[in-house]
């Protein structure tokens, strides 16, 4: 349900996930800001899952939003979330130390997304952990 508080932290990783990628820029290059859609006509595929990575993310987060009664798989829908991002910063990490033809960079607020996207996955896991164990509680005094 949307009252709980994981289901505002899931809802903080979807706009995170969904929206924020594109809308600011990844790292500045020589000749233009490099987005998230830009990097689907890059040459190499790790590029490419950048964005893919971006939408997996956003669709867990509200798979596992609308799996309040299965609070197990919420828990490990959770956690892939925090896989997939912690895998998407070092493809990111990757891409913006190896830009060709360019010195040095400019890194962008979007190349920080991943992290907070980890860290409000972390908090809603948290948040889903005490929920079980709540239930848990409750069922030992029957």
């Amino acid at each position: 349900m949307i009252q709980r508080i994981q289901s505002i932290y899931l809802l903080i990783v979807i706009a995170l996930s969904a929206v924020l990628p594109f809308v600011f820029k990844l790292w500045e290059g020589l000749k233009k800001d490099v987005y998230a859609l830009d990097l689907f006509s890059e040459s190499p595929f790790l590029a490419k899952l950048v964005p893919v990575f971006f939408f997996i993310t956003a669709l867990i987060a509200l798979i596992a939003i609308f799996k309040f009664k299965n609070r197990k798989l919420q828990f490990v829908l959770g956690r892939i979330i925090i896989l997939i991002n912690l895998f998407l910063l070092g493809i990111l990490m990757y891409l913006s130390l190896t830009i060709p033809g360019e010195v040095s960079s400019e890194k962008g607020i979007g190349m920080f997304i991943p992290i907070v996207v980890v860290l409000f996955a972390v908090l809603a896991n948290k948040a889903i952990k005490n929920d079980e164990d709540l239930v848990k509680s409750v069922d030992r005094l029957r």
